[in-house]
């Protein structure tokens, strides 16, 4: 028997660590991902330590793990701005203490956008940000994310991320979490070829690399640029696709975590459909 599907969602961090746990545990979750700080700003809470004790007993107990924690959207490395960059650097510097109390935890972080630098800009600035802080004693991975393509986004190609990946000293600490919205929106045909573009991915970067996927249905049809999430079997993918993708033999055994358009008790839902169709 192969082993159970391991799916979550985006739980708040807001009323702390041990809240998380029982919220995953209550949804039937065998993994979450959470923000290290304000999505949308920079503020971060001390970490309490006993509060981190009760998540790691939970996560132990019921078998809950690896997490995947997200940098803040306002992140940016390669920023053509000195100052923005400078926040990405003071944040991420952060977040990779915080998160040694996770440890063997997982770290997503989006590439970065150009903003009109040019594609080997933001390459080349979003590696240099990761050589000045990935330290080799660190457990935690991080994690460079499928993007859409929208506006000037680096990384909605498999090639610019292994670029990134190619430019960073400690290569032991840097893997990719796959998107399927992003990566459809981007012009990747899993609906039709997903062993195609799963054999693209191990070719040009190696399946060794990939740690996560998002799981998310997408508003918008492949190709689109668009980057717009939707709800399981409501969007443009469907069930079909993304069934094929949480059973795909390949992919097995890694953490899927929804981004969709949810509260709780949707993410119990969607949790409990796709758990309903995975093949084992």
């Amino acid at each position: 028997m192969n082993e159970m599907l391991k799916i979550g969602c985006h739980l708040s961090a807001a009323k702390g660590y041990e809240h998380m746990g029982r919220e995953a545990v209550s949804i039937g979750a065998g993994t979450f991902a959470f923000f290290t700080r304000n999505p949308r700003g920079g503020k971060a809470k001390k970490t309490d330590e006993e509060d981190v004790r009760l998540l790691l007993e939970i996560m132990d107990r019921d078998h809950i793990g690896p997490l995947v924690a997200h940098a803040p959207y306002t992140l940016n490395p390669c920023s053509a701005d000195k100052k923005v960059r400078g926040f990405a650097f003071i944040a991420m510097e952060d977040d990779m203490k915080r998160m040694e109390y996770l440890p063997g935890s997982y770290y997503n972080l989006h590439p970065g956008s150009h903003v009109g630098q040019g594609v080997e800009k933001g390459i080349e600035l979003t590696a240099e940000l990761l050589n000045e802080i990935l330290k080799p004693e660190q457990s935690t991975i991080v994690l460079l994310e499928t993007m859409a393509g929208k506006g000037s986004e680096i990384g909605c190609r498999f090639e610019e991320l292994r670029s990134i990946i190619d430019r960073t000293d400690l290569k032991d600490k840097i893997g990719v979490c796959l998107d399927t919205c992003h990566i459809s929106d981007a012009g990747y045909d899993i609906i039709n070829d997903l062993d195609g573009v799963v054999k693209d991915f191990d070719t040009v970067i190696g399946l060794e690399r990939l740690k996560a996927v998002h799981i998310n249905d997408s508003l918008n049809p492949p190709g689109s640029g668009k980057d717009r999430h939707a709800r399981i079997g409501e969007g443009k993918l469907g069930l079909e696709t993304l069934s094929r993708i949480v059973s795909h033999p390949k992919l097995r055994g890694l953490p899927f975590i929804l981004e969709t358009p949810n509260d709780l008790a949707g993410y119990a839902k969607e949790i409990e459909i796709l758990k309903g169709v995975y093949e084992e």
